[in-house]
């Protein structure tokens, strides 16, 4: 549906700027092709995400979400670029700028991405993927804010300059949000810590289960949005039963940390010379 709209969006937009010679509508344009190209990759990435697990991928495709995040921030990062320097040599030779239609357009793209946002609202809350594409559609209901501002000021004062400043605020727009993407894509990437997880409190619940006297090689990293992993070397006392320290430890992470996946290796304490070799 936000795919159907934002073509929609990006004909009527792209239009009306060549037609009334506004940057600022064909900013908002690119702006809007952006999001149909990051649109219809969160789409292709959550169908490869569907395909099950294989013996050579044996997560599956989940990480094509963060992948599909990161092409997202690459379009974001280009359409800033090509407006900013647009906006700037229109800045020294300003053309006539048609403001009434101008402002017709721009309101209609505000309300089909206010529409886009609330289709999108609730899936971002969960999905990276899902995320990117939210942030664009929002962006782009701003920049349409700032072409029906800069519509109604060259309407009052017809400086027609008012259509290069809205198209450099528009490039603005973008740039912190692709930014935070870009940011939280390769966090995934690179294995970090999952957001919102706080590994020495994990270290702290795993060594408060029944037998469990120390736990190292302790790591929690993310294979895509919602799907958090951890892993670690668990030390138990002598003559401690290992399937209930297990089964403790799983029902800890799940219940108090929501983190489904984990692996433990359990040890005991008169094995801890010979880890000290491996890890050393």
């Amino acid at each position: 549906m936000v795919l159907a709209l934002s073509v929609a969006v990006f004909v009527v937009e792209l239009v009306g700027g060549v037609l009334f010679n506004s940057l600022a509508l064909v900013a908002d344009a690119g702006h809007v092709l952006s999001d149909v190209a990051g649109i219809g990759i969160a789409l292709l990435a959550i169908r490869f995400a569907r395909r099950p697990p294989t013996p050579r991928q044996t997560f599956g495709l989940h990480r094509m979400e963060v992948l599909a995040a990161l092409a997202n921030t690459a379009i974001l990062f280009t359409v800033a670029g090509f407006v900013a320097v647009e906006s700037w040599r229109r800045a020294w030779s300003p053309p006539d700028v048609l403001a009434g239609p101008m402002l017709a357009v721009a309101a209609t793209g505000l309300v089909v991405n206010i529409c886009s946002v609330v289709v999108l609202r609730s899936a971002a809350k969960t999905s990276l993927n899902m995320r990117g594409a939210y942030l664009e559609v929002l962006a782009d209901a701003f920049g349409s804010l700032a072409v029906i501002a800069a519509a109604v000021l060259i309407g009052l004062t017809g400086l027609s300059i008012i259509d290069a400043i809205a198209s450099a605020l528009i490039a603005v727009l973008i740039v912190p949000r692709a930014w935070a993407l870009l940011r939280e894509a390769l966090e995934v990437l690179l294995e970090a810590t999952p957001r919102g997880t706080d590994l020495a409190f994990v270290r702290k619940h795993i060594l408060e289960a029944p037998g469990v006297v120390g736990v190292h090689d302790l790591h929690a990293w993310t294979i895509t949005s919602g799907m958090p992993i951890v892993s670690a070397h668990v030390v138990i006392a002598a003559g401690s039963e290992p399937r209930s320290a297990l089964d403790r430890l799983c029902e800890c992470l799940a219940e108090c940390f929501d983190i489904e996946h984990s692996t433990f290796q359990i040890e005991t304490e008169d094995r801890q010379h010979l880890e000290s070799r491996v890890h050393s």
